[in-house]
Order: structure tokens, then sequence, then C-alpha cells
């Protein structure tokens, strides 16, 4: 019997569409304020979701006449941990120009804020606006973001681990906060930074935040170390010597829900649009569509419903894969949908995992917590 699904919904601005912000049901002005994030988390949580990811970049997202605004993912994914109870908070961090040791410690501390259900969407960033916001020379092509990926994953992971979960022994009779023993240097050396360590932050309460990526960014087990164009016969193999070791990664976010190789966990990514009192969901994409196209972002869609998207959703378990992230067309109108109608359904039929009160991300996700890659083995000499 296939497991229970994990939902994850995505919750940045007012939906999927550019131009959800004109069917959005609160005011322009409450977008950005806490008492919206906080009443999106919680309707989230009691719906019965694993996890909520947050979108961001280092550019302001949108274009005229679409223009949105956000606040940063990691205070909102902080202000999120402290407003819930058993939600999982995953933000989106670019790794292209952002400093692995600052993302390292903002995430940690995301999970000890969380206690346990902190994620990581690693997230990457074309084009030169986001150089110049930076003040660095552009990252330019799919190899170059690649490589900038692999490296800050590989940083922000040895971090992580750059304490043992023991380092803090706050020992009074010896006036010692840490065991100094029990802090370790990285001594990363890539090709565009180098980081030496250790971290400023103690281990996340996880060891380890889940961290999710996009199947593109992902590189299969089986891929010979080094391999390329040349020796693939003209054709980059995927992930060849310019991805995500999946070793790194453990959930892969997938666009059309074709399973990741050598990936622990696969989630599809879904767009939908749903069924809403208020009208149909091809009325509702068809009133957007006035102001301007939906794009295809390369993830499933689905228009109709609700019992519809079940049957999508019981079937991509059936497929073996772990879980969906749902991207709705209008957050305000189709997350009423799916908490009322949906996620129930799902419920009934034992097809969804709902999260429970004190386990980890980890531990809901079933991801085992990683043993510390520094730590020195027991009984041995420190």
């Amino acid at each position: 019997m296939s497991r229970p699904l994990h939902l994850a919904l995505e919750i940045d601005g007012d939906g999927a569409h550019p131009a959800a912000w004109r069917r959005a049901a609160h005011p322009p002005a409450a977008l950005l304020t806490p008492a919206r994030v906080r009443a999106v988390g919680r309707i989230a949580e009691n719906a019965g979701f694993t996890l909520v990811t947050l979108d961001d970049d280092i550019v302001a997202p949108g274009a005229q006449p679409n223009p949105v605004g956000r606040i940063g993912s990691v205070e909102r994914a902080a202000f999120l941990a402290a407003s819930t109870s058993v939600l999982g908070v995953a933000p989106v961090v670019s790794t292209t120009y952002a400093e692995p040791f600052h993302v390292s410690s903002q995430l940690a501390s995301v999970d000890h804020v969380s206690n346990g259900r902190a994620g990581w969407v690693v997230g990457s960033s074309p084009g030169t606006d986001a150089a110049r916001a930076w003040g660095r020379p552009p990252v330019e092509g799919e190899r170059a973001r690649a490589r900038e990926a692999r490296d800050s994953t590989r940083v922000v992971r040895e971090l992580w681990d750059s304490w043992e979960d023991d380092a803090v022994i706050r020992d009074v009779a010896t006036s010692r906060y840490l065991d100094r023993d029990r802090l370790h240097y990285i001594d990363f050396t890539g090709e565009t930074f180098a980081v030496k360590g250790p971290a400023i932050v103690p281990r996340p309460p996880q060891g380890q935040l889940v961290v999710f990526a996009p199947v593109g960014l992902v590189s299969s087990p089986h891929t010979p170390a080094g391999l390329d164009e040349r020796s693939a016969g003209g054709r980059l193999s995927p992930g060849a010597g310019r991805a995500l070791p999946s070793d790194q990664v453990d959930v892969a976010l997938v666009g059309r829900a074709s399973p990741a190789p050598g990936s622990p966990l696969t989630f599809a990514e879904v767009e939908l649009a749903l069924d809403t009192p208020g009208g149909s969901a091809a009325q509702r994409v068809a009133d957007l569509e006035r102001h301007g196209p939906w794009p295809d972002r390369g993830r499933l869609r689905y228009t109709g419903g609700a019992d519809g998207l079940v049957r999508l959703l019981t079937d991509l378990r059936a497929r073996g894969l772990a879980g969906a992230r749902l991207h709705p067309l209008v957050l305000d109108e189709d997350l009423e949908v799916l908490s009322r109608f949906v996620l129930p359904a799902l419920g009934r039929a034992r097809a969804v995992s709902r999260p429970l009160p004190g386990a980890s991300l980890r531990t809901t996700l079933g991801l085992p917590r990683p043993a510390n890659r520094y730590a020195t083995a027991p009984g041995s000499a420190r």
C-alpha cells in the first residue's frame, strides 16, 4: 500500500497567477502585514498541510501592471514558526549571490525557533538585476548557477555540522559555555568563495534542515563523476558535473511528476484553479487572463472541481510520489476549497499525512536525523 501523501502549500503573495491580487479577499495594504501571514499559516496548519513554502528572490518579483511586494522569506518563516505549532516552514533562499555563511545561520535560527520544523527550498537567481542589487559580477549561464547552488548547499550543510550536538555545555563550575573541541572548521574553498567556519549558531534541532530542490538541480548518483557534454555524446546528462549531488538533497521537486532518480523523496509541483462558490475555475482563470497570461512554469496544472483534484493527488500517491507542492491560482479563493473539501476528502481516505504535535519536519517526512559528520566516535579522545 502507498504511503500517505505529504502536501505542501506555496503561500507567497496572492497566488500563482501574476494578477491574483485583483481577486484577493484582503485590502492591498494587508498583504505585507503580520496578521495576513499568521492567518494564512494557521489556515494551512488547521487544514492539515505538512508544510508551507515561501517564495523569494534577491530582486522584487513581478512587473507592470502586476508588481508584487514581499517581506523576506526567512523573516516570514521565523514569524510563522513562532505562530504555529506543527506546521513545517520552508523558505526559498537563493544560492546565486547570497553568502552561504549567512544562509546557514539564518536557516539554523529558523529551525531553532520552530523547534525542528524548518526546511530550505534551494533557489537560484538568473538575470543581471540580482547581480546589480548585490554589487557583484553576474553569474551567467545555467552551469555557473548550478555550480553556485552545489557549492553553497555543501557549505551550508557542513556549517550546520560544525557544532556537535553537545557543544554547548554551560558548565557554571568551570565558567565554560562551550566545549571548543566540539566546534569544527569546514575549510571549504570553491571557485568563487571560501568559508572556514565554524558557524555562529548551534547545530539545528533536526541536525540538518530538510533540503528541497528543483529536480533540474539534482544529479543522479548513477551519473559518473566528471561526465561532461563531450563524454555524453554531445548531450548534457542530467546533473552531470553541474548539479547538486543527490545526497545533499532530501526532497526533489518535479514539474511533470516524473520520479527523480536517486532522490529519497519526490514532490510534484501542481498549479491549480478550483471551482468556488464565486465562479468556476475556468471563469476565474479567464477573468485573470484579461490582465495577462498564466505563465507556464513547467508544472502540472489542474483546473476544475475539488473531487478531480482529489483524484489527481491520489493518482500521484499511487505512482510513488511522496508529496505535492500546491500553487493556488488565487490563494484566498482556492485555499478555502482546499481546506474545506480537498484535504478532508483525502483524510477520510487516509491518503494524506497530517503532522503530529512535537514531531520535527524530518520525522513527519520519515527522514532520519543525520549523524554529525565531524563528531568524534563515542569513547575516543577529544
